[in-house]
């Protein structure tokens, strides 16, 4: 195997982790969403055992990326770039997780139907998000990008407007004290997963800019 094999090989390896990375955050954020469905349904949902397992996968993903960082010279893009889109995709598994366990401890019934319209602007996220990552290996244009990128901004933009719109409904609704404070942080928890997503394409843009 000569130089330029072993070289392209390396290359392959960050490629593969960076959509092995973002493709567990998509397995994460399509469990929230089947989460809701089996509550919608009446159905006992399953515990947190699937969100946590897809955050230590991610979690492996991102400690083979260091060890392949530190391996290897060359890189097919800036090693703090790779770092910084590791980084960010590990946060939205691990956000995902966080909203389920307060989920999981909420008082009485969970008010899943609320819940439905940021879940879908969370799985257009990621699935935006999956695409841009993917790019990266194609060397896709910066058009390309772009157009998955406006997809995604327009995901998290339209969260902060469901999370105002449904802010208003529990400040002008008849909920309790201590039912509001929890679901506001509930609501504002689900956006900021969204937003995870919006910053790792953000690096994402960034890289393509800067090598196109």
């Amino acid at each position: 195997m000569n130089f330029l094999t072993r070289l392209i090989g390396r290359h392959d390896v960050f490629f593969d982790l960076l959509e092995g990375g973002a493709e567990e955050a998509k397995v994460s954020v399509d469990l929230f969403v089947q989460l809701l469905r089996q509550i919608d349904a009446g159905k006992q949902p399953a515990g947190l055992d699937e969100f946590i397992q897809a955050r230590r996968r991610e979690k492996r993903i991102r400690h083979l990326m260091t060890e392949a960082l530190g391996k290897t010279f060359v890189t097919p893009i800036d090693r703090e770039d790779i770092e910084a889109l590791s980084v960010a995709l590990y946060r939205i598994p691990k956000q995902v997780e966080r909203i389920v366990e307060r989920l999981s401890i909420y008082p009485g019934s969970v008010p899943h139907e609320m819940f439905v319209r940021q879940a879908e602007l969370m799985s257009q996220a990621a699935e935006a998000l999956v695409f841009m990552v993917r790019q990266l290996r194609r060397g896709s244009s910066v058009d390309s990008i772009r157009e998955a990128n406006d997809r995604l901004q327009f995901a998290e933009a339209e969260a902060d407007k469901v999370m105002l719109a449904k802010l208003k409904e529990l400040y002008n609704g008849p909920c309790g004290a201590k039912e509001l404070v929890i679901l506001q942080k509930i609501f504002e928890m689900v956006e900021q997963a969204v937003d995870r997503c919006r910053n790792a394409g953000m690096i994402v843009v960034q890289v393509v800019l800067k090598h196109s």
